[in-house]
C-alpha cells in the first residue's frame, strides 16, 4: 500500500501534540483537586456509603471522547489517498552482443599491472584482466556477452548470454595456459567473429586484450580484421602490460625466483585491426589504466534505452473512513444514551 497525498500525514502531529496537552492538564487539575481540602459530610454511620459501587460513568466517557482523536486520525489517512496496486516498466533496448577475447598465453604470468604493491602481493596479468573484465560486465545488464580465450588454440569459454552471473563464474576460473602458451591473435578473433556471425543484434562488438605478438595460428590478425568488417563488427583492442621488462616468477633448482624478462607488444597489428574495423587501439601499463579504458568502451558503446511505466492501482480510503464512521456513531450514541451528562 502507498499513499498518494503523504503530505497529510504532518497534521497528526499538532492533533497528538493538542491531545497530550489536554490528557496532561487534565491528570494535574484532578490531582490538584484531590489535594484541596474538602468539606466533612456527616453521616450517622457510613455503612450505606460503602455499599455503594464506584461508578466508572466518567471514566468511560472520557475514554469514549478520546476516540475523536482516532476518529480524525482514520480520516487524515482516508484523506491521504492510501492505494494498492503493482507497477509495471517495460524496457525497449535493441542490445549490443559482446565477445570479450582474452589472451592466457604463459606471458600473462607477468606482475607488472599491480606494480605500486609490494611483489608478493601482485596479480598476473590474467588476474588483473578478470577483475576489470568482470566489473565491465556488470554494466551491460541489457546486453549479451560472450567469452573467448586465446593461446595458440582459442575456444569459447562461454558463448553469447544474458545470464551474466554464468559469466562472472568462467572469468573466476580463467587460467594461464588453458589454451596452450604461444599466442594466436587471429584464430582469437576469428573464433569471436564465428560467435557474432549469427547475432542479429544491431551492434555487434569485440573486446580483444592481449600482452604479446601473434606467433601462432593458421589466421593471421589482418585476415580476421577484414572478416569483422565485412560482419560489421566494431574492434576494440588492448595492449596490457609495462614497456621493456616485467617481472615474472619462475621454477628454478632453488626454488622460485623472481626474474625479468624482456616483453613486447605487437601494437603497430593492434592498431590495424582497430583502424580497419572501426573500433579503436588502447594500452593499459598498470591496472587503473585497464580499469579506464574498460570504462570508456562501455561508455562508447550504449545504446540508447526506452523505458515505459504502468500503473495500475485501486482507491483504498474506504477501509479507513468506514471505521471511523463506525466510532462517531458509537460515540454520538453512548454520550447520548447511557453516558449521558445530564444538566
Amino acid at each position: 500500500m502507498f499513499f498518494a497525498d503523504r503530505w497529510l500525514f504532518w497534521f497528526l502531529i499538532p492533533i497528538f501534540g493538542a491531545w497530550t496537552l489536554a490528557m496532561a492538564w487534565l491528570a494535574i487539575s484532578t490531582a490538584q483537586r484531590r489535594l484541596r481540602p474538602t468539606a466533612a459530610v456527616r453521616f450517622p454511620t457510613l455503612v450505606a456509603l460503602k455499599r455503594l459501587a464506584p461508578s466508572r460513568t466518567l471514566l468511560l466517557r472520557r475514554l469514549v471522547q478520546a476516540t475523536r482523536l482516532v476518529t480524525v486520525a482514520l480520516l487524515l489517512v482516508a484523506l491521504a489517498r492510501p492505494q494498492t496496486g503493482r507497477s509495471q516498466s517495460r524496457v525497449l533496448t535493441e542490445g549490443i552482443d559482446i565477445m570479450l577475447v582474452v589472451d592466457t598465453s604463459d606471458t600473462m604470468r607477468a606482475l607488472d599491472l599491480d606494480a605500486h604493491k609490494p611483489l608478493q602481493l601482485r596479480r598476473n596479468r590474467l588476474q588483473v584482466v578478470g577483475d576489470v573484465v568482470e566489473e565491465f560486465v556488470k554494466k551491460r545488464e541489457n546486453d549479451q556477452i560472450g567469452l573467448v580465450v586465446f593461446g595458440e588454440e582459442a575456444f569459447t569459454q562461454c558463448p553469447l548470454t544474458l545470464d551474466h552471473g554464468v559469466l562472472a563464474t568462467f572469468l573466476d576460473r580463467l587460467e594461464i595456459g588453458v589454451a596452450g602458451t604461444a599466442t594466436a591473435i587471429g584464430s582469437g578473433l576469428g573464433r569471436a567473429l564465428q560467435r557474432l556471425e549469427k547475432s542479429k543484434a544491431k551492434s555487434k562488438v569485440v573486446v580483444l586484450l592481449t600482452d604479446g605478438r601473434n606467433n601462432a595460428g593458421s589466421v593471421t590478425p589482418q585476415k580476421a580484421a577484414e572478416i569483422a568488417k565485412s560482419l560489421g563488427v566494431k574492434v576494440y583492442t588492448i595492449g596490457a602490460g609495462t614497456r621493456g621488462q616485467a617481472p615474472f616468477i619462475r621454477e628454478t633448482p632453488f626454488g622460485n625466483q623472481v626474474v625479468y624478462d624482456d616483453v613486447a607488444i605487437d601494437e603497430v597489428t593492434l592498431k590495424q585491426i582497430a583502424t580497419t574495423t572501426g573500433g579503436a587501439y588502447y594500452r593499459a601499463e598498470d591496472a587503473d589504466a585497464l580499469a579506464a579504458i574498460y570504462d570508456q568502451i562501455d561508455k562508447l558503446e550504449r545504446t540508447q534505452i526506452e523505458m515505459k511505466q504502468y500503473m495500475e492501482y485501486h482507491e483504498r480510503f474506504a477501509w479507513w473512513v468506514t471505521p471511523a464512521l463506525v466510532l462517531l456513531l458509537l460515540e454520538l450514541l453512548l454520550l447520548g444514551t447511557r453516558l449521558r451528562k445530564l444538566p
